[in-house]
């Protein structure tokens, strides 16, 4: 019998000794000489070896950790690799000591709340390429050592706020390609150790910069191939944004689909005055708030009576919905503002321009009238009274 892994030395000595005992005896027989003596003796001998021989298995059993059906197992770097095999629900014989644990490219939709129960050595869990589209609060939290989840390409649509709140130690997170629509407020709030996140392919139109300042040592942000709405609801987020590159944060392109004058812009470079009308809208809403509540407006309204005659007719208060004011957007109202400017501007150059043309023609006036009385009054030759009179009239007409 050779030697088997994980028994002690002494422990297989004293086998190979106790076989090599009763094995003598046997020895003697074949060589012609049995006795009654030596065949209870090599009875004994082989059911004493047959009862170490299952406790050596037995032994070995417990030593080694219980690996899943069709999953490969290290034991060195302890970790579980199930991944495509097309399972429908997580082994429930896991190893306790399982560090990584593979379930990637499977075909599960619904996991339990107790699916990783008892797992707290679990460093890296990967349940991307399934047809996950809900995840239990509790289903994390016996995992208080995992620092990567992966989540990618599965049908997630919401996110309940509690889901990592046990995972202090996280670092990495990837929930891209999913169907979600919104973050819960507080989602991040016990992730401090967070360095990377991937919310890349969802349906994602605008966050909550709430959401993200609790994540302090977060370095990588993927947040592309979102239908995002550049409007007020994405203005706070813009700023965090601009704080997140300013400390050397790393984050791909956030390319606006709405409104039309932005789609394909990146946030980060849409000016901050492009959002200056957020305030005043918020002052409109917020005065809207204040006003009485009259009687409710009417598109079409019954035709009021005829006065009777002789009689004067009294006003009557008016129900006709007020014209709501379109609105428009930034570029528009810039394109407007620099017509006005420059109308402005010309107006000023052609009165300028008519003051000059009016100086021109007065001063030309003058000059033909001044060279006619000069012909006239023309002096004769060498007369120093005209000359002197034709200079002081040339300084006065100056």
């Amino acid at each position: 019998m050779g030697t088997d892994h994980g028994i002690p030395a002494s422990l297989q000595d004293g086998v190979h000794v106790g076989l090599l005992t009763f094995r003598v005896p046997s020895l003697h027989r074949e060589q012609g000489n049995p006795s009654p003596l030596d065949t209870k003796a090599s009875l004994v001998g082989a059911w004493l070896e047959v009862g170490i021989t299952c406790w050596i298995t037995l032994y070995a059993v417990e030593a080694l950790p219980a690996c899943p059906f069709s999953c490969k197992c290290d034991s060195r770097s302890l970790e579980v690799d199930c991944s495509g095999l097309g399972l429908t629900s997580v082994p429930p014989d896991l190893p306790a000591a399982t560090r990584t644990l593979l379930l990637l490219n499977n075909k599960l939709a619904a996991l339990p709340s107790w699916a990783f129960a008892n797992l707290s050595s679990l460093q890296r869990l990967d349940l991307s390429n399934n047809f996950l589209d809900q995840l239990p609060s509790s289903i994390f939290g016996d995992l208080t050592n995992l620092t990567e989840l992966q989540l990618r390409n599965n049908s997630i649509r919401t996110l309940d706020r509690d889901l990592l709140q046990h995972s202090p130690l996280l670092r990495h997170l990837d929930l891209s390609i999913n169907g979600l629509a919104q973050l819960p407020l507080g989602l991040f709030d016990g992730l401090p150790a967070l360095r990377s996140l991937s919310l890349r392919s969802n349906r994602l139109q605008n966050l909550d910069r709430l959401t993200f300042e609790p994540l302090a040592s977060l370095q990588l942000l993927q947040v592309g191939d979102n239908p995002w709405e550049c409007d007020c609801n994405l203005r706070e987020f813009k700023h965090w944004l601009e704080w997140f590159s300013y400390r050397g944060g790393r984050l791909d392109q956030l390319a606006c689909t709405l409104p039309k004058e932005l789609r394909g812009k990146d946030m980060r470079v849409v000016p901050v005055e492009m959002f200056n009308y957020c305030s005043q809208l918020e002052d409109e809403n917020s005065s809207a708030g204040l006003d009485i509540p009259g009687p409710p407006c009417t598109k079409a309204g019954p035709e009021p009576a005829k006065p009777k005659p002789g009689a004067e007719p009294e006003p009557e208060p008016s129900t006709a919905c007020p014209q709501k004011q379109r609105y428009r957007p930034v570029s528009v109202r810039r394109a407007i503002g620099t017509v006005i400017i420059a109308g402005v501007v010309c107006g000023i150059v052609c009165i300028m321009m008519v003051v000059a043309a009016a100086y021109g023609c007065i001063y030309a006036s003058l000059m033909a009238k001044y060279h006619r009385e000069l012909k006239k009054r023309q002096p004769l030759m060498g007369d120093p009274e005209g000359e002197h009179e034709e200079q002081k009239q040339i300084s006065s007409v100056a």
